[in-house]
Formats: structure tokens, C-alpha cells, sequence
């Protein structure tokens, strides 16, 4: 549980290393990266969906 709690707010404030941690290397990072990129917020949105998913 607390490691899901950590994983929520590096998702809010670090989204690509929150979305490495969950996922590993892959396209969801590629992915996160490119969101977070174009705009941040798209970037925390992904994250927070890929850890709570």
C-alpha cells in the first residue's frame, strides 16, 4: 500500500519516473515522456492512470 502511495505522488510531480517504475522501459514510458513533453499536464494524467490501473 505504501509503495502505491509513492508511486501517486511521483506520478503528480515526476510522471515519466513514476510510469518507469510501474511499467519498466517500453512504450508506456515513450509514451509519458512525448505527453509530458507537449504539455504537462496530459504527462501527470497518463501517469496517474497507468499506476491506479
Amino acid at each position: 500500500m505504501d509503495n502505491k502511495l509513492v508511486l501517486i505522488i511521483l506520478a503528480i510531480l515526476l510522471p515519466p519516473i513514476a510510469v518507469f517504475l510501474k511499467a519498466g522501459v517500453g512504450m508506456q514510458l515513450l509514451i509519458n515522456i512525448v505527453l509530458c513533453l507537449i504539455f504537462y499536464i496530459p504527462g501527470i494524467l497518463h501517469g496517474l492512470w497507468l499506476v491506479l490501473k
